[in-house]
Protein backbone atom coordinates (compact mmCIF):
# COMPACT_ATOMS: atom_id res chain seq x y z
CA UNK A 1 0.00 0.00 0.00
CA UNK A 2 1.54 3.37 -1.18
CA UNK A 3 1.02 6.54 1.54
CA UNK A 4 -0.62 8.34 -0.86
CA UNK A 5 -3.42 6.15 -3.62
CA UNK A 6 -5.99 8.01 -5.74
CA UNK A 7 -7.91 5.65 -7.36
CA UNK A 8 -10.67 6.16 -10.42
CA UNK A 9 -10.85 10.00 -8.97
CA UNK A 10 -13.40 12.17 -10.80
CA UNK A 11 -13.80 16.15 -9.96
CA UNK A 12 -16.50 18.18 -11.14
CA UNK A 13 -17.49 21.32 -11.12
CA UNK A 14 -20.10 23.26 -12.39
CA UNK A 15 -20.21 26.45 -14.86
CA UNK A 16 -22.58 29.54 -14.10
CA UNK A 17 -24.66 28.26 -17.06
CA UNK A 18 -24.97 25.12 -14.97
CA UNK A 19 -22.99 22.53 -17.55
CA UNK A 20 -21.32 20.16 -15.78
CA UNK A 21 -17.12 19.77 -16.15
CA UNK A 22 -15.62 16.83 -15.20
CA UNK A 23 -11.76 17.94 -14.23
CA UNK A 24 -10.32 14.90 -13.86
CA UNK A 25 -12.39 11.91 -15.55
CA UNK A 26 -11.05 8.78 -13.78
CA UNK A 27 -7.41 9.67 -12.51
CA UNK A 28 -5.36 7.08 -10.63
CA UNK A 29 -1.98 7.34 -9.06
CA UNK A 30 0.29 6.60 -6.25
CA UNK A 31 2.94 8.09 -4.45
CA UNK A 32 5.59 6.41 -1.84
CA UNK A 33 7.11 8.22 1.05
CA UNK A 34 10.51 9.57 0.04
CA UNK A 35 9.21 9.44 -3.40
CA UNK A 36 9.05 12.18 -5.20
CA UNK A 37 6.22 12.09 -8.46
CA UNK A 38 5.49 14.46 -11.07
CA UNK A 39 2.20 15.07 -12.91
CA UNK A 40 3.04 16.78 -16.33
CA UNK A 41 0.41 17.82 -18.82
CA UNK A 42 -0.64 21.25 -20.48
CA UNK A 43 -2.50 23.46 -18.73
CA UNK A 44 -6.20 22.93 -18.06
CA UNK A 45 -5.48 19.37 -17.90
CA UNK A 46 -7.23 18.91 -14.51
CA UNK A 47 -3.02 18.66 -13.04
CA UNK A 48 -4.48 21.03 -9.85
CA UNK A 49 -8.08 19.84 -10.01
CA UNK A 50 -6.49 16.64 -8.74
CA UNK A 51 -3.61 18.25 -6.58
CA UNK A 52 -6.54 19.69 -4.24
CA UNK A 53 -8.95 15.82 -4.66
CA UNK A 54 -5.38 14.81 -3.15
CA UNK A 55 -5.32 16.87 0.22
CA UNK A 56 -9.18 17.43 0.79
CA UNK A 57 -9.62 20.62 -0.71
CA UNK A 58 -12.08 20.35 -3.66
CA UNK A 59 -14.76 17.12 -3.16
CA UNK A 60 -14.34 13.95 -4.91
CA UNK A 61 -17.48 12.93 -7.55
CA UNK A 62 -16.58 9.49 -8.06
CA UNK A 63 -13.11 7.16 -6.77
CA UNK A 64 -11.14 7.38 -3.62
CA UNK A 65 -8.44 9.69 -1.82
CA UNK A 66 -6.25 7.80 1.09
CA UNK A 67 -3.54 8.93 2.77
CA UNK A 68 -2.06 6.18 5.07
CA UNK A 69 -4.51 3.75 4.89
CA UNK A 70 -7.56 6.61 5.79
CA UNK A 71 -9.74 8.44 3.52
CA UNK A 72 -8.72 11.86 3.00
CA UNK A 73 -12.20 14.15 3.87
CA UNK A 74 -12.90 17.40 2.15
CA UNK A 75 -12.46 19.92 4.63
CA UNK A 76 -15.22 22.05 4.50
CA UNK A 77 -16.30 23.52 8.25
CA UNK A 78 -14.54 20.64 9.40
CA UNK A 79 -11.50 20.75 11.33
CA UNK A 80 -8.13 18.73 10.10
CA UNK A 81 -7.86 15.81 11.57
CA UNK A 82 -4.45 15.20 13.23
CA UNK A 83 -3.60 12.33 10.70
CA UNK A 84 -4.32 14.67 7.87
CA UNK A 85 -2.19 17.89 9.47
CA UNK A 86 0.58 15.01 7.73
CA UNK A 87 -1.25 15.89 4.28
CA UNK A 88 0.32 19.63 3.53
CA UNK A 89 -0.56 21.33 -0.10
CA UNK A 90 2.14 24.21 -1.19
CA UNK A 91 0.04 26.37 -3.42
CA UNK A 92 1.74 27.60 -6.85
CA UNK A 93 1.63 31.40 -5.79
CA UNK A 94 4.15 32.31 -3.33
CA UNK A 95 2.94 35.90 -2.95
CA UNK A 96 -0.76 35.33 -2.42
CA UNK A 97 -0.26 31.89 -0.26
CA UNK A 98 1.45 34.09 2.47
CA UNK A 99 -0.66 36.52 4.83
CA UNK A 100 0.75 40.26 4.15
CA UNK A 101 0.23 41.28 7.56
CA UNK A 102 1.93 38.52 9.70
CA UNK A 103 5.43 38.01 10.00
CA UNK A 104 6.84 34.85 8.26
CA UNK A 105 8.10 33.47 11.59
CA UNK A 106 4.79 33.23 12.66
CA UNK A 107 2.73 32.36 9.75
CA UNK A 108 5.74 29.35 10.10
CA UNK A 109 4.68 28.62 14.38
CA UNK A 110 0.97 28.48 13.35
CA UNK A 111 1.16 24.52 12.49
CA UNK A 112 2.53 24.13 16.30
CA UNK A 113 -0.61 26.43 17.58
CA UNK A 114 -2.47 24.16 15.87
CA UNK A 115 -1.17 20.78 16.72
CA UNK A 116 -0.65 21.47 20.74
CA UNK A 117 2.42 19.66 20.04
CA UNK A 118 5.04 21.59 20.84
CA UNK A 119 5.29 23.57 24.11
CA UNK A 120 5.61 27.23 23.10
CA UNK A 121 8.97 27.92 24.61
CA UNK A 122 10.22 25.96 22.04
CA UNK A 123 8.46 27.69 18.60
CA UNK A 124 11.30 29.88 17.94
CA UNK A 125 13.72 27.37 18.19
CA UNK A 126 11.73 25.21 15.30
CA UNK A 127 11.24 28.28 13.26
CA UNK A 128 14.84 28.44 13.36
CA UNK A 129 15.67 24.75 12.21
CA UNK A 130 13.08 24.93 9.50
CA UNK A 131 14.40 28.10 8.01
CA UNK A 132 18.21 26.44 8.14
CA UNK A 133 16.34 23.77 6.51
CA UNK A 134 15.39 24.99 3.27
CA UNK A 135 18.13 27.59 3.04
CA UNK A 136 17.33 30.94 5.19
CA UNK A 137 18.74 33.11 7.15
CA UNK A 138 17.17 33.55 10.70
CA UNK A 139 16.48 37.22 10.34
CA UNK A 140 13.55 36.39 8.18
CA UNK A 141 11.65 35.48 10.60
CA UNK A 142 11.01 38.91 11.68
CA UNK A 143 10.69 39.85 8.25
CA UNK A 144 7.12 40.27 6.67
CA UNK A 145 6.54 38.96 3.03
CA UNK A 146 6.71 41.88 1.28
CA UNK A 147 9.92 42.38 2.21
CA UNK A 148 10.92 38.86 0.75
CA UNK A 149 11.55 38.11 -2.90
CA UNK A 150 9.56 34.93 -5.04
CA UNK A 151 12.33 32.39 -4.22
CA UNK A 152 12.28 33.48 -0.17
CA UNK A 153 8.70 33.35 -0.38
CA UNK A 154 8.00 30.18 -1.51
CA UNK A 155 11.01 28.75 0.39
CA UNK A 156 8.89 30.03 3.50
CA UNK A 157 5.82 28.46 1.95
CA UNK A 158 8.04 24.85 1.84
CA UNK A 159 8.60 25.73 5.51
CA UNK A 160 5.02 26.29 6.65
CA UNK A 161 4.04 22.92 5.63
CA UNK A 162 7.71 21.02 7.12
CA UNK A 163 6.48 22.40 10.30
CA UNK A 164 3.36 20.40 10.56
CA UNK A 165 5.89 17.49 10.47
CA UNK A 166 4.04 15.79 7.04
CA UNK A 167 4.84 12.68 5.16
CA UNK A 168 3.63 13.95 2.40
CA UNK A 169 3.87 16.93 0.69
CA UNK A 170 1.29 17.98 -2.54
CA UNK A 171 3.16 20.98 -5.01
CA UNK A 172 1.08 22.27 -7.02
CA UNK A 173 3.15 24.26 -9.15
CA UNK A 174 5.56 25.38 -6.89
CA UNK A 175 8.14 26.93 -9.03
CA UNK A 176 6.28 28.08 -12.15
CA UNK A 177 5.90 32.02 -10.60
CA UNK A 178 9.70 32.13 -9.91
CA UNK A 179 13.03 32.79 -11.86
CA UNK A 180 14.91 30.15 -13.65
CA UNK A 181 17.89 30.32 -11.53
CA UNK A 182 15.48 30.65 -8.25
CA UNK A 183 13.60 27.48 -10.07
CA UNK A 184 16.58 25.41 -9.76
CA UNK A 185 17.32 26.21 -5.97
CA UNK A 186 14.04 25.37 -5.05
CA UNK A 187 13.95 21.92 -7.15
CA UNK A 188 17.47 20.86 -5.49
CA UNK A 189 15.45 21.42 -1.91
CA UNK A 190 12.85 19.57 -2.90
CA UNK A 191 15.29 16.86 -3.80
CA UNK A 192 17.19 17.17 -0.75
CA UNK A 193 13.76 17.10 1.48
CA UNK A 194 12.39 14.31 -0.11
CA UNK A 195 15.78 12.42 0.62
CA UNK A 196 16.49 13.85 4.27
CA UNK A 197 13.10 13.42 5.66
CA UNK A 198 11.67 11.10 3.77
CA UNK A 199 8.70 12.93 2.87
CA UNK A 200 6.65 11.82 0.11
CA UNK A 201 5.82 14.58 -2.97
CA UNK A 202 3.26 14.67 -5.61
CA UNK A 203 4.90 17.78 -7.95
CA UNK A 204 2.61 19.25 -10.27
CA UNK A 205 4.20 20.95 -12.59
CA UNK A 206 3.84 22.13 -16.78
CA UNK A 207 7.54 22.21 -17.06
CA UNK A 208 8.90 18.62 -18.09
CA UNK A 209 12.59 19.70 -17.78
CA UNK A 210 11.98 20.69 -13.94
CA UNK A 211 9.93 17.05 -13.25
CA UNK A 212 12.69 15.59 -15.24
CA UNK A 213 15.46 16.68 -13.47
CA UNK A 214 13.51 16.25 -9.59
CA UNK A 215 11.06 13.54 -10.05
CA UNK A 216 11.78 9.56 -9.54
CA UNK A 217 8.12 8.88 -11.27
CA UNK A 218 6.35 10.73 -13.63
CA UNK A 219 2.77 10.66 -14.66
CA UNK A 220 1.21 12.48 -17.83
CA UNK A 221 -2.13 13.49 -17.62
CA UNK A 222 -4.62 14.77 -20.70
CA UNK A 223 -7.81 16.01 -20.67
CA UNK A 224 -9.05 14.77 -17.11
CA UNK A 225 -7.27 11.28 -17.30
CA UNK A 226 -3.43 9.37 -16.79
CA UNK A 227 -1.79 8.44 -19.97
CA UNK A 228 1.09 7.19 -19.07
CA UNK A 229 2.96 6.74 -15.76
CA UNK A 230 6.92 5.63 -16.03
CA UNK A 231 10.41 6.02 -13.83
CA UNK A 232 10.74 9.27 -15.60
CA UNK A 233 14.27 8.16 -16.82
CA UNK A 234 12.74 5.84 -19.08
CA UNK A 235 9.65 7.84 -19.85
CA UNK A 236 12.33 10.14 -21.25
CA UNK A 237 14.56 7.95 -23.10
CA UNK A 238 11.25 5.70 -24.56
CA UNK A 239 7.86 7.23 -24.15
CA UNK A 240 5.27 4.93 -25.22
CA UNK A 241 2.12 7.56 -25.38
CA UNK A 242 2.26 9.71 -28.70
CA UNK A 243 1.07 12.55 -25.79
CA UNK A 244 4.08 11.98 -23.88
CA UNK A 245 6.44 12.10 -27.17
CA UNK A 246 4.70 15.37 -28.24
CA UNK A 247 5.40 16.74 -25.00
CA UNK A 248 8.93 15.84 -24.69
CA UNK A 249 9.40 16.89 -28.43
CA UNK A 250 8.16 20.59 -27.38
CA UNK A 251 11.18 21.00 -24.81
CA UNK A 252 13.94 22.98 -25.78
CA UNK A 253 17.20 21.05 -26.01
CA UNK A 254 20.45 22.94 -25.22
CA UNK A 255 22.51 20.23 -26.85
CA UNK A 256 24.28 21.95 -29.41
CA UNK A 257 23.14 19.71 -32.36
CA UNK A 258 20.54 22.51 -33.50
CA UNK A 259 17.42 20.77 -32.28
CA UNK A 260 14.49 23.01 -32.00
CA UNK A 261 11.00 22.71 -30.00
CA UNK A 262 8.05 20.87 -31.91
CA UNK A 263 5.18 22.75 -30.57
CA UNK A 264 1.84 19.97 -30.88
CA UNK A 265 -0.87 21.40 -32.75
CA UNK A 266 -4.55 21.82 -32.27
CA UNK A 267 -5.98 22.64 -28.81
CA UNK A 268 -7.49 20.77 -25.69
CA UNK A 269 -10.85 20.02 -26.06
CA UNK A 270 -13.76 21.77 -23.93
CA UNK A 271 -13.77 18.87 -21.30
CA UNK A 272 -17.71 19.11 -20.75
CA UNK A 273 -17.37 18.00 -24.39
CA UNK A 274 -14.27 15.28 -24.77
CA UNK A 275 -13.90 13.40 -27.85
CA UNK A 276 -15.00 10.03 -28.03
CA UNK A 277 -12.87 7.09 -27.51
CA UNK A 278 -9.29 7.59 -26.78
CA UNK A 279 -9.25 11.61 -25.90
CA UNK A 280 -6.34 12.25 -27.88
CA UNK A 281 -7.26 11.09 -30.96
CA UNK A 282 -8.46 14.04 -32.48
CA UNK A 283 -4.73 15.78 -32.15
CA UNK A 284 -2.94 12.16 -32.66
CA UNK A 285 -0.42 11.51 -35.88
CA UNK A 286 -0.74 7.50 -35.38
CA UNK A 287 -4.76 7.53 -34.86
CA UNK A 288 -6.38 4.68 -35.85
CA UNK A 289 -9.99 3.77 -36.15
CA UNK A 290 -9.79 2.02 -33.19
CA UNK A 291 -9.28 4.92 -31.17
CA UNK A 292 -12.63 7.23 -32.31
CA UNK A 293 -15.13 4.60 -30.36
CA UNK A 294 -12.75 2.61 -28.23
CA UNK A 295 -11.48 3.89 -24.43
CA UNK A 296 -7.91 2.79 -23.94
CA UNK A 297 -7.27 0.98 -20.50
CA UNK A 298 -4.41 2.48 -18.36
CA UNK A 299 -2.32 -0.73 -18.28
CA UNK A 300 0.87 -2.27 -17.35
CA UNK A 301 3.25 -2.40 -19.92
CA UNK A 302 6.59 -4.43 -17.94
CA UNK A 303 6.84 -3.98 -14.16
CA UNK A 304 7.26 -0.50 -13.88
CA UNK A 305 5.44 1.49 -16.91
CA UNK A 306 1.63 1.72 -17.67
CA UNK A 307 0.23 3.62 -20.83
CA UNK A 308 -3.55 3.93 -22.17
CA UNK A 309 -2.93 3.88 -26.38
CA UNK A 310 -4.20 1.42 -28.52
CA UNK A 311 -0.86 1.29 -30.08
CA UNK A 312 0.63 -0.85 -27.70
CA UNK A 313 -2.31 -3.18 -28.41
CA UNK A 314 -2.54 -3.90 -31.75
CA UNK A 315 -0.79 -3.00 -34.90
CA UNK A 316 -1.18 0.31 -36.77
CA UNK A 317 -4.19 0.38 -39.31
CA UNK A 318 -3.73 1.10 -42.56
CA UNK A 319 -6.10 3.91 -42.59
CA UNK A 320 -4.49 7.64 -43.51
CA UNK A 321 -4.57 9.53 -40.00
CA UNK A 322 -6.03 12.76 -41.89
CA UNK A 323 -9.10 10.43 -43.05
CA UNK A 324 -9.25 9.45 -39.77
CA UNK A 325 -9.45 12.62 -38.44
CA UNK A 326 -12.09 14.04 -40.56
CA UNK A 327 -14.43 10.63 -39.43
CA UNK A 328 -13.28 12.23 -36.01
CA UNK A 329 -14.90 15.41 -36.35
Amino acid sequence: MSLLELRDVKVVYQRRDGTLVPAVAGASLDVDAGEIVGLVGETGCGKSSLAKAAVGLVPVAAGTVTFDGRPVHVLGRRARRASERRLQLVFQNPYESINPRRTVGAQVADAFAISHTLPRESWRARVDELLRRVGLPLNLARRFPHQLSGGQRQRIAIARALAADPAMIVLDEPLSALDSSVQAQVANLLVDLARDLHVGMLLISHDLAIVRHVAHRTAVMYLGVIVETAPTAGLWRKPMHPYTQALIDAVPHADGAGHLPVALSGEIPDPARPPSGCRFHPRCPHVMERCLSDVPELVKHGGDRQVACWLHEEPVAARPADDLRRVSR
